[in-house]
């Protein structure tokens, strides 16, 4: 779906992206991204908060530059308001402009830093962002450290030699902020100008958008200060295999700084006792009698993690140096055959939802109330599985997808990719980026099953089919041990890129988009999909999105479209045929949406997309107890768990 936010001010078409453009990058930075934590040699600093902010409305949104805000404090710069950090800006203040604003926004703090941080010559301090939307540029104390593009994935800096110069002055960090998508962005859009001067105001423009929910921006996720020795543990890789009474955990640890050292591995269960050691910098650890890392529902001790500490000792500039880091580590192992999809070898059946990252006054930005909702709902729902609809979702929430046993299809922001030039060398050479950035990220996570490098694409067109195969491939480069998707909503015989990947995950809304209000024709019409879908490429199939919006307290009988006996009676005509082919080669069914969500203003949207089976403020519609219901009588029939664990002694557990 198409959609627009507006803006104003331009100096004359492209302006506004002469600067974006001129900076994009194609490569994933080097290194590793260990997320950060307490440990003995090393000590986080949190930046959340309110910082200064700054939206650039100057004609050609570049006065920022022009005046180089970042060379003094913002505050001199001209008017600041207060902004909370993590959290999108658009439905913070009252200002309709800044609501939809399109272009570069500044944002500011002034931190103090421990003086053991600034007086040590062999302390690293990092500088780390865990998601900014969509292209930033920071500077530290007016000196640029990073860029990046992208709006759903961590970057960081090593500012080490700029704080310590300057003890005991404040640390001023400045970030310039651009939300612009263009046809070479993921998600991709366009900047569309009307110089019509009779129907628009001088200079206006609107950004065009191809997929269904709100552009959020902003500063979304956590930003912190944390500190390594000079010679520290950079990245560890980690894959696992198992039988029944042993598996094995192959690791790898890269270390920087120096190639004199020696390391000292533990792998401890969760009582703490220690069940396989090594000192090289990779090998494996064999552990005997695994606890193997199972799906919630699926066995009575879900998401059971092992802890890999890793300690580094190593001589710099004749100091001794220490460097400790924990990783959460599950066994489990995942095999995908023609009908069955396998997780440590036993059939693994996706009941789960999609979701987005989004909720009122925030938007897209973390919030931890809001996350233990989630995950309480998700476990009352009886879900076991939920796909990162549409972009990688924050670490902290990954994080319990780990603890809670909650399978995790973890998909790229390659959404609304439509248009043919979105499929040139430019766009593919970001996209292998991004799955880069995002592999080096989440490879770790026991609770990732499938990379999805894309969703809704237009795979029918003729680019596609070289575009996704070097995309995929590339993929499975970089991690063989997962299968890899994209979701469709093409036709089984046009989609070009389906040869390619390991699962069909198929996106319908039959009574909805088509034949709307037709309920009847879901069992005829889903079921061919199915069998198309099959007969053409025997692979196992996700319905990886369905569903129909409903109007909470809005009652009509016989069911009408936007009620909510309407959106029940559509999942009952749906699930019917899930059942039947279930017992063949359908894996799993995820339901379109979690929770309402916001969206650009259009006429098939009231206040955002009402799809969701709670509404944004997470309250029941009717169709969660239907799918709680079916949920629960699926794990019953499917589990390992002894028949008398109800859902509700489970979920108490």
């Amino acid at each position: 779906m198409a959609a627009r936010a507006s803006g104003g001010g331009m100096a004359g078409p492209g302006c506004l992206l002469l600067l974006l453009l001129a900076l994009g990058r194609a490569a994933a930075p080097p290194g590793g991204m260990l997320y950060p934590r307490d440990t003995p040699s090393r000590e986080r600093k949190e930046l959340g908060g309110l910082w200064s902010f700054r939206a650039d409305f100057s004609p050609g949104r570049d006065a920022g530059f022009v005046q180089r805000w970042y060379r003094q404090p913002l505050r001199e710069t001209g008017p600041v308001i207060d902004m909370p950090v993590p959290a999108s800006f658009n439905d913070i203040t009252q200002d309709p402009s800044l609501e939809n604003y399109i272009g570069w926004v500044w944002y500011e703090k002034e931190v103090l830093l421990p003086l053991r941080w600034l007086q040590d010559d062999h302390t690293r301090v990092v500088l780390r962002f865990g998601s900014a939307h969509y292209y930033s540029i920071v500077w530290v104390n007016g000196v640029q450290v990073v860029e990046h593009e992208g709006g759903h994935l961590p970057f960081e800096a090593d500012i080490s030699s700029i704080v310590q110069g300057s003890p005991g002055i404040p640390c001023r960090i400045t970030v310039a902020l651009n939300n612009t998508l263009t046809p070479h962005t993921l998600p991709p859009g366009s900047i569309q100008y009307m110089s019509d001067k009779a129907r628009y105001p001088k200079n206006y423009f609107v950004q065009n958008i191809r997929f269904d929910f709100f552009n959020y921006a902003g500063i979304h996720r956590p930003v912190v200060l944390y500190t390594t020795p000079s010679v520290y543990i950079d990245d560890i890789t980690v894959t696992t295999t198992s039988s029944e009474s042993v598996a094995l955990v192959q690791y790898e640890v890269s270390v920087v700084g120096s190639s004199f050292y020696s390391l000292s591995l533990s792998l401890r269960d969760q009582e703490g006792k220690v069940v396989a050691t090594s000192d090289e910098p990779a090998g494996e650890l064999k552990v005997l009698n695994p606890n193997l890392w199972w799906p919630y529902l699926m066995h009575e001790s879900p998401g059971y993690l092992y802890s890999l500490e890793v300690k580094l000792q190593a001589q710099a500039a004749g100091a001794l140096l220490e460097d400790v880091y924990t990783l959460p580590v599950g066994i489990r192992t995942v095999h995908v055959t023609s009908t069955r999809f396998l997780i440590n070898g036993k059939p693994f059946y996706f009941h789960g939802v999609n979701k987005h990252e989004d909720a009122d006054i925030r938007g897209k930005g973390l919030d931890w109330p809001l996350i233990a909702k989630d995950f309480n709902l998700l476990r009352w729902l009886g879900a076991n599985s939920f796909r990162t609809s549409h972009y990688p979702y924050a670490e902290e929430i990954m994080d319990l997808c780990d603890a809670y046993g909650i399978v995790v299809i973890d998909e790229s922001p390659a959404v609304g990719i439509k248009l043919p030039e979105s499929f040139g060398n430019k766009s593919l050479q970001h996209h292998l980026a991004v799955m880069e950035e995002l592999i080096r990220r989440d490879k770790n996570r026991p609770s990732v099953v499938m990379w999805s490098v894309a969703n809704e694409p237009a795979s029918q067109l003729p680019p596609a089919a070289f575009y996704f195969k070097t995309v995929i491939a590339h993929t499975k480069a970089l991690d063989p041990s997962r299968p890899v998707t994209y979701v469709t909503d093409a036709n089984y015989a046009l989609d070009l890129g389906a040869p390619y990947v390991d699962v069909i995950c198929v996106n319908s809304y039959f009574s909805w988009y088509h034949d709307s209000g037709h309920l009847e024709v879901i069992p005829l019409q889903l079921t061919a999909q199915f069998e198309n879908w099959y007969k053409a490429y025997q692979k196992p199939i996700i319905q990886s999105e369905y569903g129909a919006d409903s109007v909470p307290g809005l009652h009509s009988d016989p069911p009408q479209m936007f009620t909510e006996e309407y959106q029940k009676a559509l999942l009952g005509e749906y699930h019917s045929v899930f059942d039947k082919k279930r017992k063949d080669y359908v894996i799993g069914e995820l339901i379109w949406n979690f929770a309402d969500f916001m969206t650009s203003q259009g006429t098939t949207r009231v206040l955002g997309n009402k799809k969701g089976i709670f509404t944004r403020q997470r309250q029941p519609k009717a169709a969660a107890f239907v799918l709680r219901e079916r949920y629960w009588k699926i794990a019953n029939e499917s589990s390992c768990l002894p028949p008398v664990i109800t859902s509700h002694a489970l979920f108490l557990k």
